[in-house]
């Protein structure tokens, strides 16, 4: 008995060449920051972003909340558009504020396509996609 394997040519238009310039980093600046058990992030314009999502937060000195720059969180809520609330306690940090837009401080996903929630039982039974932090910039 043999195996018949079929194989069909893949149209090119389909499997299109993934090019590292077509992609950039779902940064978005943020203009406030709300401290407390959870902290809630508020970025100038709508962001991307999802419950799940891994972030790392970039603060200027001149923005205060030093304790924030280099911090990695997951996003647990979107209250608004322009809003994610991260599991980053922020108790005692200094507060946050609103300096030049020269020394603008920003939220970015990090990770790749492996980032985002997994439920009990794995991946069986997520989404067919786990958001990464790349959006699609390209021309085609």
């Amino acid at each position: 008995m043999t195996n018949t394997v079929l194989s069909f040519p893949i149209p090119p238009y389909q499997n299109v060449p993934i090019h590292a310039e077509y992609f950039r980093p779902s940064r978005f600046v943020i203009s406030a920051i709300t401290l407390g058990v959870t902290s809630t992030v508020t970025t100038t314009v709508n962001h991307n972003y999802v419950i799940g999502n891994n972030v790392r937060l970039i603060v200027s000195a001149l923005n205060g909340a030093r304790q924030f720059n280099g911090q990695e969180g997951l996003v647990i809520a979107i209250p608004n558009p322009n809003q994610v609330t991260l599991n980053i306690s922020s108790v005692k940090y200094d507060p946050f504020i609103t300096a030049s837009p020269a020394s603008a401080s920003q939220i970015v996903a990090i990770g790749d396509i492996n980032s985002g929630a997994i439920n009990d039982d794995g991946r069986r039974y997520s989404k067919p996609y786990i958001p990464g932090s790349f959006r699609n910039i390209s021309p085609l």
